[in-house]
C-alpha cells in the first residue's frame, strides 16, 4: 500500500495532522506503540480503524483457530506481544506467520527478521483477536504467578488452604464435646449453649455500637480542598492505573466509558485496564462493536483456576505501569477529581499509609426496600465504623472497589488472595499486620446498589463466606496475630471479623426463641429452658436489635437522608436475610470455598445518577 497507516487515517478524517503528533510524542515519551495509543486513548474507534484500512485494500482475518508452532513462540514474552499487538504464530515456506494489528510496525517486523532470520509473512487481525489470543497462548506463567505468588511469598496469608489441621481438631472437638453433653444431660448443655449464644450476639452488637459512638466523635475522612486542587499541576501527575475487573458485563460497557471519561485527570497518565476472562465473549464484543473510541487496554486473562476477580486483578498487575493503582467495578460512577485528591493526599501522609480508600454510596438508594437498607448499612460503615476501627487502631477490612494503593507496596504485600472471595478484606488485615495504614478520603465513588432479593443473597453469601476465609486465615496461628497487630487489634478483629458472621448464623435462632416462647407460648420450650433462660435470650435479641436500629438512624442523620429514617425500624427483617446469606456462604465455604458467586449488575431503573444529592 502506497499510504502509511496513520497517512490513511489522515485522509479519511478519522485522525487530525495534530492528533498524528500528539500520539506520535506520546508513543516517543512512553514507549508504547502507535496501534495501542490510537485505540486505546480515545482517539479512533475500532470500526473507523477498519473501516478505513478496509476501504485501503485490508483484510482482516479470522484467527482463533489458525495452527501455532510452540518453539516459535517460545522466543516472544507475553508483554512485547501485547505492547505491539502483534505476535507470531508458525513458520511456513520459509516465512514467519506473524500476526499484526498494525501493518506498519517496522520495531516489530525488524524483531521477527531478527529473531527467526526469516522475512515475516503479515496477517492483518483485529487489535482485540491478538490480545485475546496472545494471553491465551503466552500467558501462562503471568496468570500462574497471578494464582500462586502470595502462595510461594507468604502461604500462612493465603486461604487456598480453608481449614488447617488444628482448626479441623478444634472444631471436631467441641463438636464431640457438646454430642457427648447432650447424651449426658440434654436440659443442661441446651442451657448453656443459648447462654453462651446470645450473650456473644449481645457483645458482638455493644462492640459494634461501640465503635460507632467512637467513630461519631472523629473524623476518619481526610479533607483535601478546592484549593488545594487548584494548585495541582497536570504534566506534574504520575501514572495511574485502573484495574475494571468484569465479566459478562456487555450490558455495561458503554457506561463505563462514559463515567471514565468524566474523570479530571490528564488522558496520557491515565493506565486503565479493563479485564476479561478468556470465556466473556458477550464483553469481548461489546467492546469491539464499540462506535465511539475507547479510552482503556483490554487483557484478557486466562483460564485458570481459581476463577476469581482477585485472581484477574493480579494477572493485570503485571501490565500496569501507574504509581499508583485502583479498582473500579463496571457501575462505578466516582468523583470525577477523585484520582488528583489521591494524589495530592499521598503527597501530604508519612510513608506507612499505602491505601486511601474513597466512601462508596449508592445512587439509586430510593429505588425499592433493599436499596435503601443497603444505604443505610453502607452509611454507617463508612461514617461511623471505619473511623472507630481508626480510631482505636484496629484493622480496617478495606471495601471491593475505589481502594487506592502505591502499586510497589502493593506487590511488595503480595498483591490480592485469589482464593479469598473478599480480597479486599483480608488485604486490609494483612497490610495493618505488617505496620502500613489506610486513610478515608473526602471523596465518594457512587455504585449500584442491588436491588433483587436473589441477586443480593448471592452477593452478601460471598461476603459472608470472605469474611469467614479470612478469620480462618489469620487465626492460624492466633499468639503471632496477637504479637503482630497489638490485644485491641487483636480482640477487634475477632469482634469485627469473626463475629459477625457468627452473629448471622445465631440471630435466627434467637429470633426461632423468641416466637415459640412470646407468641405461641409453646410448653416444650418452657420445659426445656428455665423462664431466666429464656428472658436473657430474648432480652438480648431485643436489645441487640434496638442498638442495630439505632446505629442506623445514626447514619441517617449524618447523611441527612431523613427519608431512610423509618426504614432504620425494618433492620431485624434485614438482618434475617443476612442470616440466609450467612447459612448459604457456610455451606459453600465447605463444598466451594472458592466459587466467586457472581453479582449481576445493570439491574437499576435509576439511569440518571448525576442526579444524586451529595
Amino acid at each position: 500500500m502506497s499510504m502509511s497507516i496513520p497517512e490513511l487515517l489522515i485522509s479519511d478524517g478519522f485522525v487530525t495532522m495534530r492528533e498524528r503528533e500528539e500520539i506520535d510524542i506520546f508513543a516517543a515519551e512512553s514507549g508504547i506503540s502507535f496501534i495501542k495509543i490510537l485505540l486505546t486513548y480515545g482517539y479512533v474507534s475500532r470500526k473507523n480503524y477498519e473501516r478505513s484500512l478496509t476501504n485501503a485494500g485490508y483484510t482482516f482475518a479470522e484467527i482463533r483457530d489458525m495452527a501455532f508452532d510452540k518453539e516459535v513462540l517460545s522466543k516472544i514474552d507475553l508483554q512485547f506481544a501485547y505492547e505491539r499487538v502483534a505476535m507470531p504464530l508458525r513458520i511456513e515456506n520459509n516465512k514467519v506467520i506473524t500476526l499484526m494489528a498494525n501493518p506498519d510496525d517496522t520495531l516489530f517486523l525488524d524483531f521477527i527478521k531478527f529473531t527467526y532470520d526469516m522475512e515475516p509473512e503479515v496477517i492483518l487481525a483485529s487489535d482485540l483477536e491478538i490480545v485475546w489470543l496472545s494471553n491465551k497462548l503466552l500467558g501462562e506463567k503471568y496468570v500462574k504467578s497471578a494464582v500462586f505468588e502470595l502462595l510461594k511469598r507468604d502461604p500462612d496469608s493465603s486461604a487456598v488452604v480453608t481449614f488447617t489441621s488444628p482448626q479441623l481438631i478444634f472444631i471436631f472437638v467441641l463438636i464431640a464435646l457438646v454430642t457427648i453433653g447432650m447424651v449426658v444431660s440434654f436440659k443442661n448443655t441446651s442451657i448453656t449453649i443459648n447462654v453462651i449464644l446470645s450473650s456473644f450476639f449481645l457483645i458482638a452488637i455493644i462492640f459494634k455500637l461501640f465503635l460507632a459512638l467512637v467513630g461519631s466523635r472523629f473524623e476518619l475522612h481526610q479533607a483535601v480542598t478546592k484549593d488545594e486542587l487548584k494548585l495541582v499541576v497536570d504534566d506534574d501527575l504520575p501514572n495511574y492505573t485502573i484495574l475494571l475487573p468484569v465479566y459478562k458485563e456487555d450490558k455495561l460497557i458503554k457506561k463505563l466509558i462514559w463515567n471514565l471519561q468524566a474523570l479530571d485527570y490528564p488522558r496520557q497518565k491515565l493506565d486503565i485496564k479493563l479485564l476479561i476472562e478468556e470465556d466473556d465473549d458477550k464483553t469481548l464484543n461489546a467492546v469491539k462493536n464499540l462506535d465511539f473510541p475507547a479510552i482503556f487496554e483490554v487483557i484478557v486473562v486466562p483460564f485458570h483456576m481459581p476463577k476469581t476477580k482477585p485472581k484477574a486483578c493480579n494477572y493485570g498487575l503485571h501490565f500496569s505501569r501507574g504509581k499508583y493503582i485502583t479498582i473500579y467495578d463496571a457501575e462505578d460512577i466516582p468523583d470525577t477529581d477523585q484520582l488528583k485528591k489521591i494524589v495530592t493526599l499521598f503527597a501530604k501522609l508519612p510513608d506507612e499509609y499505602i491505601c486511601i480508600q474513597s466512601a462508596l454510596n449508592y445512587f439509586n438508594r430510593n429505588e425499592n426496600f433493599l436499596t435503601r437498607m443497603f444505604t443505610l448499612e453502607y452509611s454507617y460503615w463508612f461514617d461511623y465504623m471505619l473511623p472507630g476501627l481508626d480510631t482505636l487502631d484496629i484493622p480496617i477490612p478495606l471495601g471491593g472497589t475505589s481502594n487506592h494503593f502505591k502499586l510497589a507496596e502493593l506487590v511488595d504485600l503480595g498483591a490480592w488472595d485469589p482464593f479469598n472471595v473478599t480480597e479486599d478484606a483480608d488485604l486490609g488485615v494483612r497490610a495493618y499486620a505488617k505496620g502500613h495504614k489506610v486513610a478515608i478520603i473526602n471523596s465518594t465513588t457512587y455504585e449500584e446498589a442491588n436491588n433483587e432479593p436473589f441477586n443480593w443473597i448471592r452477593q452478601r453469601s460471598r461476603w459472608i463466606k470472605g469474611y469467614m476465609q479470612t478469620y480462618l486465615v489469620h487465626m492460624r496461628n492466633p499468639v503471632a496475630l496477637w504479637k503482630k497487630i497489638g490485644w485491641k487489634g487483636f480482640l477487634g478483629f475477632g469482634f469485627f471479623i469473626g463475629a459477625t458472621p457468627i452473629t448471622f448464623l445465631v440471630y435466627p435462632l434467637l429470633l426461632m426463641f423468641f416466637i415459640c416462647y412470646v407468641i405461641f407460648d409453646l410448653s416444650s420450650i418452657r420445659t426445656l429452658f428455665p423462664d431466666w433462660v429464656l428472658f436473657m435470650s430474648i432480652f438480648n435479641l431485643m436489645v441487640g436489635n434496638i442498638l442495630m436500629i439505632y446505629v442506623n438512624m445514626m447514619a441517617v442523620f449524618k447523611r441527612r437522608y431523613y427519608e431512610l429514617i423509618l426504614f432504620a425500624i425494618a433492620n431485624p427483617i434485614y438482618w434475617l436475610m443476612h442470616s440466609i446469606a450467612a447459612y448459604k456462604g457456610l455451606y459453600q465455604l465447605i463444598v466451594k470455598p472458592f466459587y466467586w458467586e457472581k453479582t449481576n449488575h445493570g439491574l437499576s431503573k435509576v439511569n440518571n445518577p448525576t442526579n444524586v444529592v451529595k
